[in-house]
């Protein structure tokens, strides 16, 4: 699930949020940096979930409806087509999902269904929904179950204010994570086929260097600040040192750390990482400003034989 670029970001923001209540307590701010991606983790099963009981929520309608003293035929005998979807149906059934929820106390639509509700209400309301439903057959067809999922998680679930809002105010950081964790469920839905029998739940790492790799370069980072910003305090000269942003120059050590401590990430993955996170959480003219930083460096650090990189291509 966690990409390096991720970890990178969620680094920095730990490292910005240290400096801005001035935490001493390196263990303590640590733990804050890995339950900070333990929740992107929950923000993705709760995603799915909401899938889950949408279906759920539809099913306990058509129940109660045929069961209306007044019910119109239509009550009485409902499509189910949207209940029996099979993608929803593997969801529902799916062990390995219901593991994980239980295993990170997953119940925020229990105690929240309005918010199901009203994504319940919004799907049934769209153009996707009703063309899937005109659509009469025997059994439902995978293929058209699975197109019909993908389609309302990206252009109706997915963008929902009432959602956003919910996320927003449960826990902040989740919003950075969204993008990420949305673009994995889509793809994950999409590569569902007929024959599987459970949905296999994303890792929250890769594997286990990248969980390493959290924990070294936020040490690394964190205790040699001192040191790194010497680095590029005199490759500045028509910057005010007081008045760079202070994200930026959380960017620069970051990456400065990468360049000298960590052998085996090439230079150029390097470069083009911090740029982008510095496009994307800095100032319009920061990735300027760092890219000249970075390339001066690196062209001292060659010529001093300070950058040690193992493995071919690396440089």
């Amino acid at each position: 699930m966690l990409n390096r670029r991720h970890i990178r970001v969620k680094v920095m923001q730990s490292i910005y949020a240290m400096h801005q209540h001035q935490g001493e307590n390196l263990e303590r701010e640590e733990k804050f940096l890995f339950q900070s991606i333990d929740n992107m983790h929950d923000l993705y099963l709760l995603m799915i979930s909401a899938l889950i009981e949408i279906r759920e929520k539809e099913e306990e309608y058509l129940e109660l409806a045929s069961k209306k003293h007044l019910a119109t035929k239509e009550e009485r005998n409902p499509s189910k087509k949207f209940v029996k979807n099979k993608v929803l149906e593997l969801l529902s059934n799916s062990s390995s999902l219901h593991r994980a929820f239980d295993d990170r106390r997953i119940t925020n639509w229990k105690r929240n269904d309005d918010i199901v509700l009203f994504l319940l209400e919004a799907i049934k309301s769209s153009s996707f929904f009703e063309a899937y439903m005109e659509k009469s057959s025997e059994e439902n067809d995978f293929n058209e179950d699975r197109e019909l999922i993908a389609s309302l998680f990206t252009e109706v679930i997915a963008p929902n204010e009432k959602l956003y809002d919910y996320l927003e105010e449960h826990k902040l950081t989740w919003l950075d994570d969204l993008p990420a964790v949305n673009t994995l469920i889509l793809k994950q839905l999409k590569q569902l086929k007929p024959h599987d029998e459970d949905f296999s739940v994303s890792k929250l790492y890769k594997d286990i260097e990248d969980k390493e790799y959290v924990k070294t370069l936020f040490r690394r980072t964190v205790l040699n600040e001192t040191e790194l910003s010497k680095e590029y305090i005199d490759k500045t000269p028509n910057w005010d040192t007081e008045r760079i942003a202070e994200i930026d120059t959380i960017i620069l050590k970051m990456a400065i750390c990468e360049l000298l401590k960590f052998p085996s990430i090439p230079v150029k993955v390097t470069i083009n990482e911090y740029l982008e996170i510095a496009k994307e959480y800095s100032t319009p003219k920061s990735s300027i400003f760092i890219n000249g930083i970075l390339d001066n460096l690196v062209k001292d650090f060659q010529k001093d034989n300070r950058l040690i990189k193992a493995g071919r291509g690396l440089l």
